[in-house]
């Protein structure tokens, strides 16, 4: 299939079955496509439609979301997971507002020097916002021209990667190339899909490699399988006198880095010790039953505690980075789903 026939029969099937109702598609700029496109990372449409109605509402442009502390940010996030997807936004959205008044740049380099903006984003946001022609390869669209060209191998391999790269960058025209950079992520989430794809409805499929050897669901090949490490770890939800929770924040990076948490000790027997050395008096303690949450790269399994203490020091929650929280009258602040699942069974 030649790219002006590929470019055709996307664009036509886009006309008629294209979706046009997201939240992204209204009122587009830069900033709604960024916000959009860094939140869909990983992440369903489904899932991401609320979270991005309530970003927008609070934070409607790039000087809103740089003004706001990380705190709120991450209260946004939370539950969507990745939440360096977030510390980048902030981090992106303060430099702009510094150094070019919150206005984007158009070019790909110029996309890709911001914080957590890669070589798609970058495309994304440079035809759909600007009209400017630019190549996208996202997961949707990886699979697509997988199977188009029955490309072998794990996408996640870079030998791969580029040779998709050069595939997408054929096919891509330079008009229509907003409805075009939309259309190829809406066949892969909708029609060319990872189990039982829709090859029947495809516009694609009379030219698609794998369709006519009978093999699409055999691409993209798969990820090499690795056994998964376990950590374990106790998260202790200590309790006041007051029936208050004490949360501390983590580091600004590293794993949830940022994000309010429990308290944690490598074991039960550590949890006296723990307690004296945040000022409090151990009283008692009840263990509950083990959970396991799994992150791309491990599982962890999480023994949660639940632990009555005395503030013998008046002074455990002085700090920054600690606070007593209370789940009738909830702060908003950045937290893991697990820690909200344990907060607000």
């Amino acid at each position: 299939m030649q790219p002006a026939d590929f470019q055709q029969a996307v664009l036509s099937w886009f006309d008629e079955h294209g979706r046009s109702n997201l939240p992204w598609q209204r009122d587009i700029n830069p900033y709604r496509v960024w916000v959009s496109e860094i939140m869909l990372q990983q992440t369903q449409v489904s899932t991401v439609i609320p979270y991005f109605e309530r970003f927008m509402g609070s934070f409607p442009n790039v000087q809103a979301l740089a003004a706001a502390p990380l705190d709120d940010v991450l209260h946004h996030w939370t539950g969507l997971g990745y939440y360096a997807r977030a510390r980048n936004l902030h981090k992106t959205a303060q430099l702009l507002t510094d150094k070019s008044k919150g206005e984007f740049p158009s070019t790909i380099d110029g996309l890709c020097e911001l914080p957590g903006i890669g070589r798609s984003t970058a495309g994304a946001i440079s035809s759909i916002a600007f009209k400017i022609p630019a190549t996208i390869l996202d997961g949707n669209v990886k699979r697509v021209l997988t199977r188009f060209s029955a490309t072998e191998g794990w996408p996640g391999k870079s030998a791969v990667v580029e040779k998709l790269w050069l595939i997408a960058e054929t096919y891509t025209p330079v008009t229509r190339i907003a409805d075009y950079t939309q259309a190829m992520m809406d066949l892969g989430a909708t029609l060319c899909t990872r189990s039982s794809p829709s090859c029947g409805q495809c516009p694609l499929a009379a030219g698609c490699v794998a369709f006519a050897q009978g093999r699409q669901t055999e691409y993209p090949g798969k990820k090499p399988k690795k056994k998964i490490p376990v950590r374990t770890t106790c998260f202790l939800l200590i309790h006041n006198e007051r029936g208050e929770l004490l949360l501390q924040q983590n580091p600004p990076s590293g794993l949830w880095g940022g994000l309010w948490v429990l308290p944690q000790v490598e074991s039960l027997e550590h949890i006296a010790d723990s307690c004296a050395k945040l000022g409090l008096e151990l009283v008692d303690q009840q263990v509950q039953p083990a959970k396991r949450h799994t992150f791309s790269h491990f599982h962890l399994d999480y023994q949660p505690v639940v632990v009555n203490a005395r503030d013998r020091s008046c002074g455990v929650a002085e700090g920054s980075h600690q606070v007593w929280y209370n789940p009738q009258n909830p702060l908003s602040l950045g937290m893991p789903a697990p820690i909200v699942a344990l907060l607000h069974p």
